[in-house]
């Protein structure tokens, strides 16, 4: 049973202002993207922030929080992750409509998460 409550106790190990919280990555995309989840420390506040190879504006919901995210707040995050149509780069809409492979340190379920996902819509 996947624990969608799990909140990890901080995104920082002392290294940094910053972390990677996940990498998506879209094998039914063209080129295979891959989008990066990270988060910003800067007084007291968490400020995440979505890259991809072409430099997409992604909008994340939420943009920032007091405290580190749970389990499902994050698969939120992910699943409604946009772009202004205007300003798209390399069918990055059509690339977030699909269903990611996930990684991440700081959310182990996280994967196992998105692999079930795949796998009731049939891709393995």
């Amino acid at each position: 049973m996947i624990n969608f409550n799990y909140r990890p106790e901080s995104y920082f190990n002392g290294t940094g202002p910053n972390t990677l919280l996940c990498k998506l990555s879209y094998p039914e995309s063209q080129w295979g993207e891959e989008i990066s989840i990270y988060a910003n420390a800067l007084d007291g506040v968490y400020y995440y922030e979505a890259v991809d190879f072409y430099g997409n504006e992604i909008k994340l919901n939420p943009e920032k929080s007091d405290q580190p995210l749970t389990l499902q707040e994050l698969i939120f995050m992910i699943e409604t992750m946009d772009v202004t149509p205007s300003t798209a780069q390399g069918n990055i809409q059509l690339t977030l409509a699909g269903i990611p492979l996930a990684e991440s340190l700081l959310y182990q379920e996280l994967e196992r998460y998105f692999s079930e996902k795949r796998k009731t819509f049939g891709m393995i």
